[in-house]
């Protein structure tokens, strides 16, 4: 057993670049985890005022991923994202609208609201359990398609065998296959076994080139929580100490209420900073949350979305 550990270890440090080898000693402990969390539940006291509560709403990719989805619900969806801004005149849209990549052209054709964007899930989402070929393949051809912003999932499995260069090859291959596109790596933290994991997860996809690093697909029994965004947000922190470039973090599956939302936003804020605060580089993937903020900006029930 110490010689696989050690061989794991002595793989680890021949694949990675010395920039990942710098960072990744630079891991939360969970004594870190658990202040840095008592401090941004301070922050969370107090009613929220409308202007965070409607940069939240802005930073909502907006999300339908059923098996179930079809022309007409994904049709209805964008009419209402279309419609938006006659409605809430006063009120900041969605970021984007998230679907899968067999409906992007038809998002691509209906979508009026210009400041929406599209986003596909691409890349054999949500296992990540298909051929490199075909996941470079499907989001090259998801953008080809219009989506303006792809999100896949990092091949967990080769992660948990330790394949690391495998993890960090495939990323790269998206990011080079769809240019200048932004490219949101989930790393699946609820899967994870530990906090160290969730950081090398997010150090790995970061070095190879994600410009997001995602929480969750919102297809495992656990999504996004406080602690997985905590440590995201060091890693990326410590990756922008180090380099200069700002990698965008996004919190998916699970989030419903705005209590749940705001958490997420004041992690961002107390980890990262105010210049994180932007739909530019903070996102939420959600669905039902857009009314429950609505809600709470206009002060009654929402079901607009």
């Amino acid at each position: 057993m110490l010689y696989t550990v050690q061989r794991d270890i002595t793989n680890e440090q021949r694949h990675m670049t010395k920039l990942y080898q710098k960072l990744i000693k630079k891991a939360p402990s969970e004594n870190e985890v658990r202040k840095g969390l008592k401090a941004v539940s301070l922050m969370n006291e107090g009613t929220p005022d409308k202007r965070m509560l409607m940069g939240i709403l802005n930073s909502i990719d907006l999300t339908s991923l059923n098996p179930t989805d079809n022309k007409s619900n994904i049709l209805q969806l964008t009419g209402k994202v279309n419609s938006f801004s006659g409605r809430f005149s006063n009120i900041p849209n969605v970021a984007a609208i998230c679907v899968y990549p067999n409906f992007v052209s038809f998002v691509k054709e209906k979508l009026t609201a210009k400041s929406v964007r599209i986003a596909s899930v691409a890349g054999g989402f949500p296992s990540s359990q298909t051929f490199r070929m075909l996941k470079v393949s499907e989001c090259k051809m998801a953008v080809e398609a219009g989506a303006d912003e792809i999100d896949i999932v990092m091949p967990v499995g080769a992660f948990f065998g330790k394949d690391f260069k495998q993890v960090a090859e495939e990323i790269s291959e998206v990011k080079e296959a769809i240019g200048d596109k932004p490219l949101k790596v989930i790393i699946e933290s609820g899967l994870l076994a530990d906090y160290q994991s969730i950081f090398k997860a997010s150090m790995i996809a970061m070095d190879a080139g994600a410009d997001f690093i995602k929480t969750s697909t919102g297809k495992t029994p656990v999504s996004a929580t406080p602690e997985a965004a905590y440590i995201m947000c060091r890693a990326i922190r410590h990756f922008y100490d180090e380099t200069g470039i700002k990698v965008g973090f996004k919190a998916a599956g699970g989030i419903t209420t705005t209590a749940d939302a705001i958490t997420y936003l004041n992690i961002v804020k107390n980890v990262i900073g105010e210049a994180w605060l932007s739909n530019s580089l903070f996102r939420i993937g959600a669905s039902r949350l857009a009314n429950n903020i609505l809600a709470d900006i206009s002060g009654s029930r929402n079901d607009y979305f």
